[in-house]
């Protein structure tokens, strides 16, 4: 289940929780870099699993009338199994009912491929450093109909 929060939400502290195990502990970003200040202008995402625990999470903020996917992430315990696609196909969601006519992301150069399969063009020519880890620039347009 996807639950959508602000981050007035209390549910905006499992989507942290979530980001803290993925982003600051397992790939050692530091968390003044994770937690920053566009917090308040997104829209956080929270997957729980079937005992309600957190197990997901990602956001979702309006950039220069675009969408743009940020922070997404699963637990290590819970990948492989479908649910950063569930978080992706949400934001997506949202993203259509606001109108927004693309999405954007920088992904993590060992995610490009799933990104990928999702419809997601690279667009960025090189990769480039975000908090010392390679990313790419990538982009979907949307079709509202869909």
């Amino acid at each position: 289940m996807i639950k959508k929060y602000t981050s007035d939400d209390q549910g905006y502290k499992d989507a942290l929780e979530v980001r803290r195990d993925v982003f600051v502990r397992e790939q050692q970003i530091d968390e003044s870099e994770e937690i920053d200040e566009f917090e308040d202008s997104a829209t956080h995402y929270v997957l729980y699993d079937e005992n309600s625990k957190p197990v997901g999470a990602s956001r979702l903020r309006e950039v220069k009338g675009e969408g743009k996917v940020e922070r997404v992430c699963v637990l290590s315990s819970h990948r492989k199994k479908g649910l950063g696609e569930e978080l992706m196909r949400a934001m997506e969601q949202t993203a259509k009912d606001q109108s927004f006519p693309s999405l954007i992301l920088y992904a993590q150069i060992q995610a490009e491929d799933f990104y990928k399969k999702l419809g997601y063009e690279t667009t960025s020519p090189e990769p480039f450093l975000d908090a010392n880890i390679p990313h790419v620039a990538m982009k979907k347009v949307l079709n509202s109909s869909q």
